[in-house]
């Protein structure tokens, strides 16, 4: 019986070995942690996001550069086929309103002990063989299907017909995405783009000061909006905008609104040494009626009341108003009234890598062929967030990250059955 070893725990190797396994193949998974689906069970701590309810061309578009790639994918194992996995798995899913898709109970931890359940006892078939706490360290001769790992009774080596590579990226690297494949495939000859942070927060030019710092670190802009127009494509009118909230930080801003943007935020810094964008702390008003709000004589209220009463600005929103503008900006309408609905917010720099959600960067898909399979490695395959790609939060990592993870598995069997074929 022919032998594939997966390496990583993640969405993307269990589904590599839920393929492996189905098609008749004995699969040993090994990982670095203790367990598998870490991240995984973290990710849906606060409600498991699975996949997307959008059309399926609209879906394709949000990996950005590598749409191209990730749709066929997708074509493959896109947002109703999880659903449909989930369902077969005896978890139920529901849409949200706003059209993210979650297991009805909301939780990781019953999909994901049903799903180790039915690889470790398939229906029919070899069951999948977890091999925990054996970290990769690379080839020992120059054969790539021989492997080896590092345990806590000393290294061991294994050897399979086949290889999947499903190691994460960077990010939370505790959870055992820590990057360290990188210059193992470097020294093979693979290309492998530089690991960033995507979906991550931003530290803002200069820091906020202590007053605002300690006491709004923690909070969330609610229902704003922010643009931003990065210079570097302006020739070609891309404009980034959209509605939602964030949190500040201690040093800047996190959360859904500024993931939402982090990649085209995180490329300017790189090219500009750092990025404005601009915060509408008012988007269900029109300018005109800002303007004319603030404008109201206040009489004898301060500032501050004023605010409150003519807009409903106070807490955070009042308090990063007078962080931004000077005492002579805060008493001029005119100023007051166009910072409230386009503030410029400079940030000098991403959060590092480690704090991030996801990682772009990685393995070039100029490096793999269509089924995934490196071209300077036979027979090893590469899977998830360790390729070259990146999305947006709200389903799209883990339905992408499931894609490739079911692509390399069928790469395999095709790559060995082509192996047996007769010549």
């Amino acid at each position: 019986m022919k032998q594939v070893i997966v390496i990583g725990g993640g969405p993307a190797g269990l589904m590599a070995a839920e393929v492996l396994s189905g098609a008749g193949l004995q699969v040993h998974l090994y990982d670095a942690m203790a367990s598998v689906g870490r991240k995984f069970l973290l990710a849906g701590k606060g409600g498991l996001n699975l996949t997307h309810s959008e059309p399926a061309n609209l879906f394709a578009t949000r990996y950005g550069k590598r749409s191209a790639q990730i749709a066929p994918l997708l074509h493959h194992l896109g947002a109703q086929a999880v659903r449909d996995w989930a369902q077969a798995l005896g978890v139920e899913t529901f849409v949200g309103t706003s059209g993210r898709v979650f297991p009805v109970d909301m939780k990781a931890a019953p999909l994901l002990r049903a799903w180790l359940h039915r690889l470790r006892h398939p229906a029919s078939g070899p069951g999948v063989q977890f091999h925990m706490r054996h970290r990769w360290t690379g080839w020992d001769t120059d054969t790539p299907l021989e492997l080896c790992f590092a345990t806590p009774q000393g290294p061991v080596r294994a050897k399979a017909d086949a290889v999947v590579l499903a190691l994460g990226g960077g990010s939370w690297a505790r959870l055992g995405s820590d990057g360290a494949w990188v210059p193992w495939l470097q020294s093979q000859g693979v290309a492998v783009e530089p690991l960033r942070a995507a979906n991550c927060g931003f530290d803002v030019q200069g820091g906020w000061s202590e007053h605002f710092a300690s006491r709004f670190a923690g909070q969330p802009f609610k229902s704003v909006a922010i643009s931003f127009t990065n210079p570097e494509t302006n020739a070609q009118g891309e404009i980034f905008q959209r509605k939602g909230e964030f949190v500040a930080t201690a040093t800047g801003v996190e959360g859904s609104l500024i993931y939402a943007a982090s990649s085209r935020l995180r490329d300017a810094i790189a090219v500009q040494g750092h990025a404005t964008l601009a915060l509408d702390l008012l988007p269900d008003m029109p300018a005109q009626r800002v303007l004319a709000e603030v404008s109201h004589p206040r009489g004898s209220r301060s500032l501050s009341s004023h605010l409150k009463s003519r807009l409903h600005i106070d807490g955070i929103k009042a308090a990063l108003l007078h962080e931004q503008l000077s005492k002579a900006q805060m008493n001029d309408p005119v100023a007051l009234a166009q910072a409230i609905k386009a503030l410029p917010l400079t940030l000098g720099a991403a959060r590092p890598l480690d704090e991030a959600i996801s990682t772009a960067g990685g393995v070039s898909f100029e490096a793999v062929d269509p089924q995934l399979m490196l071209k300077q490695l036979p027979g090893v395959f590469c899977a998830g967030e360790m390729l070259d790609w990146e999305a947006p939060t709200g389903g799209y990592l883990l339905t992408a990250g499931l894609a490739s993870g079911y692509q390399a598995g069928q790469g395999v069997v095709r790559y060995l059955n082509n192996a047996e074929a007769p010549t």
